[in-house]
């Protein structure tokens, strides 16, 4: 592996000021980081005159759908999606088919993903009414995926007779998608026929969010165990995790719940179809106040693709899920060069402190030891979010025609360059992540 010399870029310390100089990487590692660093023998040099080096980002909830539904999107197309939009790792959700519930699924994906991902990789392991003795043994997990609800089959597990056990036993992270199945199961009845697709934000209504939150966070408090809470949507939940939070507990948000909002469906119909669905105007600012207070403490895309011949069906035959990896990024740096946040905030949300939540050694900072994943952005130029342009399998995004700002320029995984200016280096290969003591 040849060394890489990045020359004259905007680098991103820790300490979140920022320094023009260079940065060796050597064996896949950061080395140094200077004003000005002596080019060694066979280095690969990168001009990076006028952009912006950030720590790659760590996408901590994605659905790639492999195996099992891969005509939507597969791990080749998904990591490809990846690496365009700065994604350097991501963290897989259990929903494939067969279920990532067992030792046997998980390894099945692990070896996928060594085949086929541009970009690192990691897995959840799905909880069960049934799999209890998996969840504690199954290995390497970056935790315990539940969903309290909008899922069906052996993966939803709704009611707390059934969360309680997995509370009780073991200490690996769980993460919830914290929605009351009953209360929604309850309001489809109230609501049927109905097909106008505003409607989901109704039937999966606010109520819904926090009972499941509420209930998640009680279960945590008694056993003292470390929850995370999948995509917060709401500011009732919001303002009930800041009066109520405790240390172990963390939060995540989506660029779609801070940037749409119930409005999108009038534009895009069914693809604005989430779960936990697009909340009203007055939300977006309740999570944009909580993000940046802490109270959320990070940025997840929840990137779940579907074909435009699935999300075309009528409501409620429509799905819920839209891609996501290929723009949070852009997205989020927009959102700083308009004075929202800063590019510190973005990249600290983004790399930082996923890779803290998941015990993720030596990623999401630039400093010397830590690993080469990296990402160089345009910050001075905007470009419109174009359906012809994306590499997801499923071809169209929410955010189609949005003119952002902060667009990756070059993508290195483990020291590789594997995205530059438009040109994906599919010859690339991430890793397996590991997960501290999980």
């Amino acid at each position: 592996m040849t060394a890489l010399l990045i020359r004259h870029a905007r680098i991103l310390l820790p300490d979140g000021e920022f320094l023009v100089g260079d940065i060796l990487i050597q064996q896949g590692k950061i080395v140094e980081i200077a004003p000005e660093i002596t080019e060694p023998d066979h280095t690969t040099i990168i001009d990076a005159t006028g952009l912006t080096l950030l720590p790659g980002v760590i996408d901590p909830q994605v659905h790639f759908r492999e195996p099992g539904l891969e005509h939507k999107e597969d791990l080749f197309t998904a990591s490809c999606a990846c690496a365009k939009g700065g994604v350097t790792s991501f963290l897989e959700m259990p929903n494939t088919r067969p279920l990532t519930t067992t030792q046997v699924p998980l390894d099945q994906k692990l070896q996928l993903a060594s085949q086929k991902c541009l970009v690192n990789y990691g897995f959840f392991i799905g909880a069960t009414p049934e799999n209890l003795p998996d969840l504690l043994t199954t290995n390497p997990v970056c935790g315990i995926k539940i969903f309290m609800g909008s899922s069906h089959g052996a993966l939803l597990v709704s009611r707390e007779a059934e969360i309680e056990p997995i509370f009780a036993r073991g200490d690996r992270l769980i993460a919830v998608h914290a929605e009351d199945q009953a209360r929604i199961v309850q309001r489809r009845q109230e609501f049927k026929g109905i097909t106008d697709p505003a409607i989901h934000s109704q039937i999966q209504d606010e109520t819904a969010a926090l009972n499941a939150t509420k209930l998640a966070l009680k279960l945590s408090k008694k056993y003292q165990r470390r929850l995370h809470i999948l995509h917060l949507s709401t500011g009732i939940e919001a303002e009930f995790l800041r009066e109520n939070k405790p240390s172990w507990v963390t939060a995540e948000v989506t660029p779609q719940h801070l940037l749409l909002n119930t409005e999108a469906y009038e534009k895009i119909g069914t693809l604005a179809q989430m779960n936990p669905p697009l909340r009203s105007p007055e939300n977006n600012q309740i999570l944009w106040k909580a993000l940046l207070d802490g109270v959320i403490d990070f940025i997840a895309t929840d990137h779940a693709p579907h074909t435009l011949e699935e999300k075309g069906k009528a409501y409620p035959n429509s799905p819920s899920g839209m891609p996501g990896v290929e723009t949070s990024l852009p997205l989020m740096l927009t959102q700083a060069m308009a004075g929202k946040c800063s590019v510190s905030q973005v990249s600290s949300w983004m790399s930082t402190k996923p890779a803290e939540a998941y015990n993720i050694p030596n990623k999401g900072l630039i400093k010397p030891g830590y690993d080469a994943d990296l990402v160089l952005v345009d910050l001075d130029n905007y470009r419109p979010v174009l359906r012809e342009e994306l590499q997801t399998k499923c071809g169209w995004s929410p955010f189609e025609g949005w003119s952002l700002t902060g667009w990756p320029v070059i993508t290195i995984v483990g020291g590789n360059i594997v995205y530059e200016r438009g040109k994906l280096n599919t010859e690339v290969r991430g890793k397996a992540l590991q997960f501290g003591d999980n």
